[in-house]
């Protein structure tokens, strides 16, 4: 059985029933490879900014820049793993989502 947006066969990877909607997640390794990329460019940058001895203020700029890019980057892995993990554990094992959810919920809170 195959979906026409997949481009992978889920079923081939994962038991049978494991996940019964195929998701595009090669798509979305894809996206989180390409910001990783984008990531390191602007780490880089930061690197010869600091080398340089640019002004603070630029440098603080390239640093939030790359801050709110690793934050993008963490929506994605979210968003990924919802759809592929917890949408599943929530009709086979509640709790263990639910926990898992509120762990990295409080993470994220704390470094907020």
């Amino acid at each position: 059985m195959t979906y026409s947006l997949c481009t992978i066969y889920i079923f081939d990877i994962y038991p049978t029933g494991v996940y019964p909607v195929c998701m595009n997640f090669e798509l979305i390794k894809r996206q989180a490879q390409r910001r990783i990329n984008i990531i390191k460019g602007q780490l880089d940058g930061l690197y010869k900014m600091i080398d340089n001895d640019v002004y603070c203020t630029d440098i603080l700029d390239q640093s939030l820049a790359i801050q709110n890019s690793l934050k993008s980057l963490d929506a994605l892995i979210l968003e990924r793993h919802l759809n592929m993990h917890v949408a599943e554990q929530f009709s086979s094992n509640k709790d263990k989502a639910v926990k898992e959810l509120l762990r990295v919920f409080k993470k994220k809170q704390r470094n907020s």
